[in-house]
């Protein structure tokens, strides 16, 4: 999405086997409720992340994960994240070939937008 930096340390997700990238997330950034069809594991490198599961965006159902901490989501879980007032630093993991990110929303989708 607009805003998020990306650096895929190795694979791909519409390859074959697992793949890990890390994402440069700006502060005040919010991450719309979307899928991935994937067990996605994550790793806080840097500032404190914010994640909650459901299919809209929730403040009240964040939790806090501050440098260090680790998590996972299921595949085909809806969720949703933001960052606060700093940048943030996440590494994640999956296993391809997959669709990648689906919106549960498709008007949150910045790639149907011009």
């Amino acid at each position: 999405p607009p805003g998020m930096m990306m650096f895929f340390m190795s694979g791909a997700p519409n390859k074959p086997g697992t793949f890990t990238f890390r994402a440069k997330i700006p502060a005040g950034y919010k991450l719309p409720p979307h899928r991935h069809p994937d067990r996605r594991t994550v790793t806080v490198l840097q500032g404190t992340y914010y994640s909650g599961t459901g299919e809209a965006f929730d403040e009240s159902r964040l939790i806090a994960f501050p440098p260090g901490s680790y998590y996972v989501t299921e595949g085909n879980t809806p969720h949703f994240a933001m960052t606060k007032d700093e940048e943030v630093i996440i590494q994640e993991a999956g296993e391809g070939p997959n669709s990648g990110i689906n919106y549960v929303d498709p008007a949150d989708d910045p790639r149907k937008k011009q």
